[in-house]
């Protein structure tokens, strides 16, 4: 077993003894958080699904990151990793969900959101919380990395 799945057993078996359930919304991740997830045996009770949100659009019409956020803060950032995750968790209608945003790369850095900057959300009834990463590597391996480390902040959620 790879660690991505020992970690995302983990997951899922947490959650079943807690009978919470889960959502993704996903940007530079395109699903493999949920995919990742989805692999598990006894994922089904658990899991509810994932938005892709690949596209400004689709992150404004069907997560609500507001149009202020966009044009500000931009795509990659804080606030609107929040507003996935909380967008999530409404449509969804979650216990808990998990988004992601950022560069994955070769291309589209910038200056304050280089390659490999990725941000994390998390929304629970206790809160939102965000997570700023710089991971290294190749396209695969930031995308890679970034569910790795989705995969703990669920779990860290779940037991808390």
């Amino acid at each position: 077993m790879s660690g991505l799945t020992e970690l995302a057993a983990a997951v899922v078996r947490r959650a079943t003894e807690r009978g919470l359930t889960l959502g993704t919304a996903e940007s530079l991740t395109a699903g493999l958080i949920c995919a990742t997830i989805a692999e598990i045996p006894g994922a089904s009770r658990v899991l509810l699904g994932g938005i892709i949100s690949y596209d400004p659009r689709v992150k404004r019409e069907l997560l609500g990151v507001s149009q202020a956020v966009i044009d500000g803060a931009g795509v990659v950032s804080e606030p609107c990793a929040r507003q996935m995750a909380e967008g999530a968790r409404a449509a969804l209608k979650a216990d808990i969900t998990i988004s992601a945003t950022g560069v994955a790369g070769p291309s589209g850095g910038t200056p304050e959101a280089p390659v490999g900057t990725v941000y994390i959300g998390c929304a629970c009834e206790r809160g939102t919380k965000t997570h700023r990463f710089c991971f290294t590597g190749d396209r695969q391996a930031v995308r890679r990395q970034t569910v790795e480390k989705a995969l703990d902040l669920l779990l860290e959620t779940i037991e808390a």
